[in-house]
């Protein structure tokens, strides 16, 4: 299939519409994205690079980072916890990001705070580590969860709850919805609010979009909810006046490019009042004694945020949201959602010589319900797939940034690649010692799958200069079908 650009020209005429935007008209109607990316993210463009890593991480725009330097030029900050006048600027910028937070999500400041973090695998770990898991609570997941969520049923585990997860239950590696409901009624808590569910909103692996009304699910049978919204965010817009999970993890990198290194926990306030902090730090505590042996936590999110917050960098999450709303996350959205679906298609017609496909994508192969993540392994002629190192190092050569592997979430990498209790054990008795080593033993093919992600950023010659290098690095042309690439 040839590579299409966004507009071909004729002599003497008008414009000849593309397969692309005959395809997905509604592009055109996000073209100022086009003027953007030229004057805020012209060094993707100067420097030859096509970037689609999204869900890895945002790209920061040129005035997020000049805003930066403007106010550390302009102005004193010094660690909050003080009164002294350096201080108090940081603590102003702080409390004016925590507003602005909660103005972005819809979350009513009575019914909602914000903690900051480092990123939302913090936020992750400040839940589970804190919540009160007993012999008579439970917590149930679907299969389809970051490994930073994963990671609370260690807690829960050491504390004697029952932990349950919910199967993949398509062919798009979609969670059942009676499943859902089946799991949190059997594992019912004994008492209100006595369990977690964890779910993502989207997947980081398929990009699947699980249903937000499973939080109203989970309330009615006295669970709390977490809700993995960091793949989510940056082209979603999450309204917390009408889903109301109990916490939220989000990475602001994912989102804006820039900060990293700064996430927060949006968390109803009833919810984070059932937390028990299982040690405190510099700046969770109102009072401590060395010889008393007792400390007293700080009321809120003061309790939560240990240590010294990033204070040169936290007030660059309000200008990174005041950056987005003023772009519309509306306009974010549809680009994202055209791009993903031209992508989806293109994969999915690309053939060797003999007719056989390129490409075996994991989860949907259209735009319903899905963002803008596609993974996928690519085919030999007969089958077969391609080592995804190997694929890496191509796109690296040609500028093109992508991810390979299992992208951190291990349920749905099982389930993408068909593997049994069997597999996972033979590699769990085996010797590997790299990630590479376990999956060859495990049996995934190909070592994993290649992730594409768009975003903000992204245009239409980002996506057909990636499928060109695909088309021209790995297609066979030979109707025998005998590859020519390994």
């Amino acid at each position: 299939m040839p590579v299409l650009s966004t507009v071909r020209e004729r002599p003497g005429s008008m414009p000849e519409v593309t397969a692309f935007e005959a395809a997905y008209p509604r592009y055109l109607a996000t073209a100022a994205l086009d003027g953007l990316r030229a004057a805020e993210y012209g060094y993707l463009d100067e420097g030859g690079h096509a970037y689609l890593d999204y869900t890895g991480a945002g790209l920061p725009a040129r005035a997020q980072l000049g805003a930066h330097a403007r106010r550390l030029s302009g102005r004193c900050f010094g660690n909050p916890h003080s009164q002294n006048p350096a201080s108090a600027a940081s603590t102003e910028l702080i409390e004016s990001a925590r507003h602005a937070v909660l103005r972005h999500f819809g979350a009513p400041p009575e019914e909602y705070t914000v903690i900051f973090t480092a990123n939302a695998s913090a936020a992750c770990r400040l839940v589970g580590e804190a919540y009160p898991f007993g012999r008579a609570g439970a917590l149930v997941l679907t299969s389809d969860n970051h490994n930073s969520v994963h990671g609370i049923r260690e807690f829960a585990r050491a504390r004697g709850a029952a932990t349950e997860y919910v199967p993949f239950g398509s062919a798009e590696l979609r969670v059942d919805d009676d499943a859902v409901a089946a799991a949190l009624r059997r594992r019912r808590p004994w008492r209100a609010r006595g369990g977690l569910f964890a779910f993502p909103a989207q997947s980081n692996f398929t990009g699947v979009q699980h249903p937000l009304d499973w939080i109203d699910v989970a309330h009615d049978h006295g669970y709390d909810v977490l809700l993995d919204a960091a793949a989510y965010v940056p082209a979603n817009r999450l309204d917390l006046s009408a889903a109301r999970p109990d916490f939220v993890p989000v990475s602001w990198y994912k989102v804006f490019g820039y900060p990293t290194g700064v996430g927060c926990l949006i968390a109803r306030r009833e919810a984070l009042a059932r937390l028990e902090r299982p040690w405190f730090a510099g700046g969770t505590i109102s009072a401590v004694s060395v010889l008393g042996g007792w400390h007293a936590l700080s009321a809120g999110e003061a309790g939560f945020e240990d240590g010294t917050p990033s204070f040169l960098h936290i007030p660059d999450v309000e200008f990174g949201l005041s950056w987005v709303n003023g772009i519309g996350t509306g306009l974010i959205h549809e680009r994202v959602r055209c791009l993903t679906g031209w992508l989806l298609d293109r994969l999915g017609a690309l053939r060797h010589g003999n007719g056989a496909p390129m490409a075996r994508i994991y989860g949907p192969s259209d735009t319903l319900r899905r963002g803008g993540t596609v993974a996928f392994s690519l085919l030999r002629p007969r089958g077969d797939a391609i080592d995804v190192r190997s694929v890496e190092r191509d796109m690296a050569a040609a500028g093109i940034s992508v991810r390979t592997g299992c992208f951190c979430n291990p349920g749905a990498a099982e389930a993408a690649f068909g593997l049994t209790r069997a597999g996972i054990a033979r590699a769990r008795r085996s010797d590997a010692r790299t990630p590479e080593d376990f999956a060859a033993w495990a049996g995934i093919p190909g070592g994993g799958a290649i992730r594409a992600s768009v975003g903000l950023a992204s245009n239409v010659a980002d996506v057909d200069r990636f499928l060109a290098v695909l088309e021209a690095t790995y297609r066979d042309r030979s109707p025998a079908g005998q590859a020519q690439a390994a």
